[in-house]
């Protein structure tokens, strides 16, 4: 496994140097930028201009996750619902989601991101032959741009009815999309009604390219350290030695604010270690 942060642990605060200089000195190999204006403005070219200079002096790669809300404010929570949906039921919408994905995907000009990883659909969208439809339409209009950009499109297993890991595999299926892969959040496999780890890992086999890594107790999306809920973290360590393809594990962990950098580069040390560990 290639050990990756996402920015997602800082999402209160602006993202510069330094909290990269953290996730790097933690061992990331790859850092996973959060798209969020008023954490990563990916609209602001000198800013990106700044990163890309960061990358570009450092052994450590970049993944993208699109932009989940419209606003800059600081001021919402995780427990907000997400504001940009590729599959929303109005046109006018989609269009504005698409927009927006597709601007964060324009840092790769000066940032060599190797993925982007996309949402489909919100909590309440259920799996029918329209989201089936609007996703496929979503993945490839996506996939089209993001490719001259030398990007490589994933797709997450979220919370919801549209993103199953039954669900996904079928519509890439359907979609002959074959060079789309999948985001396996461990967090959202673990949540009640999900499936659970092993089975995820049974079903998309070798089209998980990336991990989302976080724990929780079944119920909610609390993004706890690996380890402080109830994932079966030895299932995850042997559905990870079982991919043909070394895949990008990412911690994505619930932010606090101002939370210290040396503090989160320790704890973020101590987890990929655990995580590391032959499976039993």
């Amino acid at each position: 496994m290639k050990r990756s942060i996402s920015t997602h642990v800082f999402l209160q605060q602006r993202l510069h140097a330094g909290l990269l200089d953290a996730m790097f000195a933690a061992g990331a190999q790859s850092i996973e930028l959060f798209a969020a204006r008023h954490h990563f403005d990916y609209t602001d070219r000198t800013e990106v201009k700044e990163l890309a200079k960061w990358f570009r002096s450092n052994e450590c790669r970049a993944t993208l996750h699109q932009p989940i809300f419209e606003t800059r404010a600081s001021d919402w929570s995780r427990h907000v619902p997400a504001t940009i949906n590729l599959i929303d039921v109005e046109k006018s919408r989609r269009i504005d989601a698409m927009d927006e994905v597709k601007r964060a995907l324009e840092a790769a000009e000066m940032i060599d991101i190797d993925s982007i990883v996309l949402h489909l659909g919100s909590a309440n969208d259920t799996w029918s032959e329209r989201t089936l439809d609007l996703s496929m339409t979503a993945v490839e209009h996506i996939k089209a741009f993001a490719h001259p950009l030398g990007v490589k499109t994933l797709v997450e297993t979220l919370h919801n009815d549209v993103t199953t890991p039954e669900h996904l595999i079928n519509m890439l299926r359907i979609a002959h999309l074959d060079t789309v892969n999948v985001c396996l959040d461990i967090g959202h496999v673990n949540l009640h009604g999900m499936g659970g780890v092993e089975n995820a890992f049974a079903v998309l086999g070798d089209r998980i390219r990336q991990l989302h890594l976080h724990d929780n107790h079944g119920e909610k999306d609390e993004h706890l350290w690996p380890g402080e809920g109830t994932v079966d973290w030895d299932a995850v360590r042997k559905g990870i030695a079982g991919l043909k393809h070394e895949p990008v594990g990412t911690l994505e962990i619930a932010y606090e604010p101002e939370i210290d950098a040396k503090p989160m580069s320790s704890k973020a040390a101590e987890v990929f270690a655990m995580l590391e560990e032959p499976a039993r």
